[in-house]
């Protein structure tokens, strides 16, 4: 793709929109055919009995997202189509506290509204109006915890401690160790994933997609980053995330001064192509809330998120694949956190949840 043409024939903001809908039809299509979702893998971790019901089906999807997010950004990174150190994640201070207290927040809130921001949206996206309404909720939380009432409150809990040096911790390099470890790291991961795919039977159909879906990472690390070399005007280098990017689509259809960027292309991109997966598959179907206790937790579980996603620097996706693929402190820290808050309110308030019926 020959992006300094592309760029001079439509301008930089619309190619950078035009990069996040390409990144979102491939994450849409890979994460409905799937069925990837955090929310289930740490459900099905919760009740699973011994090593082998706790690595079950869900969570070897759960590996293979992110085992192949990490094989190709980190494989991208050595034949110098990216620089992690460029990314937006890395560039900024890095929240401890935002990690682990957003982190928590963000995996209560997904057990309780029965999916991640980027599963929500997913399924919203098949006709799933549970999902439009906690997808809705989600997104004016994130922009009241971006830039509204509540973001004085975010702005504490993340003072609290920061890293230094004014930029994000690259674990590899805090760590020191040599160059090449990262892919190595992901290609563990991949062989983990894939003995627990043999494992459960799980069909070559859905471990291909949910690699797909770590592929769609890489695709827009490489994307932003490409652009951002030639670009007049600065341009940030990030890829698949849901929480600022739900914000931000939300305000450009409200507000007539918004602009065209990645983050535009991307939410339109994921719900586009989980429809046209769910249509050719035959899979689309209106579905709503089964009772009121459930819409009030969704709900409840939608606003956590929300502020979970901000506080934590990103929601599951863009802290547990897409900033654990350039290994980013703060995003492992996160995703760590994710995974206790999920855990520990799947055991309190969702004891009788079936993992197979987790989204």
């Amino acid at each position: 793709m020959d992006i300094l043409a592309l760029v001079e024939r439509i301008g930089e903001s619309p190619t950078a929109a035009l990069f996040g809908l390409i990144t979102g039809l491939i994450f849409g299509v890979s994460a409905q055919r799937s069925q990837f979702c955090l929310r289930a893998a740490t459900v099905e971790f919760a009740h699973g009995k011994g090593i082998v019901g706790k690595l079950g089906p869900k969570v070897a999807v759960w590996l293979l997202t992110l085992s192949t997010a990490i094989v190709w950004v980190q494989g991208a990174q050595m034949l110098g189509l990216f620089r992690a150190s460029d990314a937006r994640i890395m560039a900024v201070p890095g929240s401890w506290s935002g990690a682990i207290i957003g982190g928590l927040m963000f995996g209560a809130g997904m057990v309780l509204s029965r999916g991640c921001s980027g599963r929500l949206l997913v399924l919203a996206s098949t006709g799933n109006l549970r999902s439009v309404v906690s997808g809705l909720i989600f997104a004016v939380t994130a922009q009241m915890s971006l830039h509204g009432i509540l973001a004085p409150y975010r702005d504490r809990l993340a003072s609290l401690s920061i890293t230094p040096g004014g930029e994000n911790i690259n674990l590899l390099n805090a760590l020191h160790l040599p160059s090449g470890t990262g892919l190595v790291l992901g290609l563990a991961f991949a062989a983990l994933a894939l003995y627990l795919a043999a494992r459960h039977q799980i069909g070559p159909k859905t471990w291909i997609f949910a690699s797909g879906v770590g592929f769609s990472v890489a695709v827009g690390w490489v994307l932003t980053w490409s652009l951002a070399q030639i670009a007049f005007d600065p341009v940030p280098v990030t890829s698949a995330t849901f929480s600022g990017p739900s914000a931000n689509t939300l305000m450009f259809f409200l507000d007539r001064g918004a602009v065209l960027e990645f983050d535009v292309g991307l939410v339109p991109g994921v719900v586009l192509g989980a429809f046209l997966a769910a249509m050719i598959s035959g899979e689309f179907r209106w579905q709503s809330f089964e009772s009121v206790p459930v819409m009030r937790k969704s709900m409840i579980g939608a606003v956590l998120m929300g502020f979970g996603a901000m506080l934590a620097g990103g929601c599951a996706i863009g802290n547990g694949v897409t900033g654990g693929s350039v290994f980013a402190a703060t995003a492992w820290l996160a995703l760590l956190s994710m995974w206790i808050g999920a855990i520990a309110t799947t055991l309190v308030f969702d004891r009788q949840v079936n993992p197979a019926l987790a989204c």
